[in-house]
């Protein structure tokens, strides 16, 4: 499993705390041994959920602290061209674009702190969708 779609949650948590598995995430796309698979409005929401003031609050990072992090991230990122839509799929709308990303990348797994969120999708194309932690037991990390 190495080819990931990482929703906004778990970006958002690595930002937010150096001590979870979403943080080991991004440390191990940072070594090269995961790739975050990524559209542009999967990158915007990224962007756009870690600057706003009330996470800036928490991870405690200045706008252009964030924004170099994330030109470092996009740098490891591999790009995804959406060239099918498969919407309606899931009951949360937010969720679509993670889905379509992974179904147009033929990523290897959705992560995701909602799992819950995906569960429709997992038996209509066979993606696991997993949780920061289990994708760390998965790969033995």
């Amino acid at each position: 499993m190495k080819r990931l779609v990482l929703d906004t949650s778990v970006i958002v948590s690595a930002f937010r705390s150096s001590r979870g598995a979403s943080f080991v995430i991004l440390n191990l796309v940072a070594k090269r041994r995961l790739v975050p698979l990524v559209s542009t409005a999967l990158f915007l929401e990224y962007e756009d959920v870690l600057q706003r003031p009330e996470q800036r609050e928490v991870h405690g990072l200045d706008p252009s602290t964030v924004a170099k992090a994330l030109k470092e991230l996009a740098a490891l990122c591999e790009p995804i061209e959406q060239h099918f839509s498969w919407r309606p799929q899931l009951s949360d709308p937010a969720d679509e674009m993670v889905l379509e990303v992974a179904l147009n990348g033929r990523a290897d797994g959705i992560v995701t702190h909602n799992v819950r969120d995906f569960h429709q999708a997992v038996p209509k194309f066979g993606i696991p969708v997993l949780t920061p932690g289990a994708l760390l037991e998965r790969i033995g990390k």
